[in-house]
């Protein structure tokens, strides 16, 4: 089985090398690791091409600032792992999961797995009390169109198998990928399975990038591609 991580990145200089060595001591023996930069203007660009290239299948370049959605697409074009996986590039979420979630993949029960923050796991640093209940709002909104009880659809850890990933296109260009990509899995019929994953949340001190405009692009996210598509 080989294992193809997506990395979409924009302005990570603090974060990138660290990520990227946690993704390759991941207990996966074949990777495929694709980054994706998305524009990064804050010296990012020169960390990849002088110590990260050698370290990774492909660095792939936006020339201009499109968005997590855009990265995810160009991403998942270029992937030849028998899975996907989607890594964001900041330190929130743990590449010591893979195996618990592409378990059920490899078993032959699902499709696509989603790594839920609020359905168990290991540990989760406590961080924004609006931000939790937003997230879990938008879920309930999207159960609600789609009639499947996920607990948390706005989650970065999202692992297809290739060949569905490679014929679903992303029409999102940032954070309306979530609620979009949810919305054509289910309508495709796919077999959809949680995991808890572990959560180690940033500030925006941090470097924290998602705000409240992505909040309402969810929701018209969610109502266009689950209503009028």
């Amino acid at each position: 089985m080989k294992l193809s991580i997506i990395i979409p990145c924009y302005n990570e200089r603090s974060t990138i090398r660290a990520i990227v060595s946690a993704v390759r001591a991941a207990p996966i023996a074949d990777q495929e690791i694709i980054i994706v930069d998305d524009c990064s203007n804050d010296g990012t660009r020169e960390i990849l091409r002088a110590e990260i290239a050698p370290l990774v299948s492909k660095i792939l370049y936006h020339w201009v600032n499109q968005g997590k959605g855009a990265a995810l697409r160009t991403g998942f074009a270029a992937a030849t792992g028998d899975i996907v996986l989607i890594q964001d590039a900041d330190l929130e979420y743990d590449p010591q999961e893979y195996p618990r979630l592409v378990r059920p993949i490899l078993e032959g029960r699902a499709d696509v797995v989603f790594g839920s923050r609020f359905a168990g796991g290991d540990a989760h640093r406590v961080v924004y009390f609006w931000h939790m209940i937003g997230n879990k709002f938008l879920t309930l909104l999207s159960n609600m169109c789609t009639n499947v009880n996920l607990t948390d659809m706005e989650t970065c850890y999202k692992v297809f198998k290739r060949e569905v990933i490679q014929k679903i296109t992303i029409e999102e260009n940032r954070f309306g990928f979530e609620p979009e990509i949810t919305a054509k899995v289910v309508k495709l019929d796919l077999v959809l399975y949680e995991v808890g994953i572990s959560y180690y949340g940033r500030t925006y001190k941090e470097g924290k990038k998602i705000g409240w405009r992505d909040g309402f692009r969810a929701i018209y996210a969610i109502l266009k591609y689950n209503l009028f598509r």
